[in-house]
């Protein structure tokens, strides 16, 4: 997980987009506060995530429990036990904290678009967001145009699991109406930007 030393933005969620399912294994494994063995035999001998490789069981895991150890308990709980929105919102904030090429596309585009009344977003929407991450980041690595193509199919796959979009075709967008479970845990635990991220809605 680690990259360079503020470095604002990273290539890090490629591996996948929300993973709800196994963001609610991984929550209950963090909320049983299970030491390093256990860890190893969930993911790598019980294969508790149900992929096909340890590799891949590995890679994944890195990913959630990263995105997940952003915050606390009480949003594993949401994860772990919420219904609907309620556990695609905590993990989506999640997501959000841990991935500021994610979060500052809702803040700056996302934001944008729904200001402008725009129907959708669109795959330039992305690209152009790229060329201006480089002018906020001059750290920020010299991404494969296949890079690019995928970190901008997991965070449309995000928007869309969210409720930001319709779906990944058509990118339209929609009004988003924030768990009220998770918008109290963002507040009490003055997660600001989090906050100004996923408010970006009308």
């Amino acid at each position: 997980m680690m990259e360079l030393a503020g470095r604002r933005y990273k290539a890090d969620i490629t591996p996948g987009a929300l993973k709800l399912p196994e963001s609610r294994i991984i929550a209950d494994l963090l909320l049983r506060e299970v030491d390093a063995k256990g860890w190893k035999d969930a993911i790598e001998s019980t294969n508790v995530l149900q992929v096909r490789s340890p590799a891949t069981a590995k890679r994944l895991t890195k990913l959630i429990r990263g995105r997940l150890e952003t915050m606390g308990p009480d949003l594993w709980k949401l994860v772990r036990d919420g219904k609907g929105d309620v556990a695609t919102h905590a993990v989506f904030a999640a997501a959000v904290k841990h991935s500021q090429l994610l979060g500052d596309f809702l803040q700056i585009v996302v934001s944008e678009q729904y200001r402008l009344f725009s129907v959708s977003l669109n795959n330039k929407h992305w690209a152009d967001y790229l060329e201006g991450c480089r002018e906020r980041d001059r750290e920020m690595p010299l991404w494969s145009e296949a890079t690019r193509t995928r970190l901008r199919s997991s965070v449309f796959q995000m928007l869309a699991q969210a409720g930001y979009i319709e779906n990944t075709r058509s990118l339209k967008l929609q009004t988003v109406h924030i768990a009220e479970q998770v918008l109290h845990y963002l507040k009490l635990n003055n997660e600001s930007y989090v906050l100004r991220c996923m408010q970006v809605s009308p």
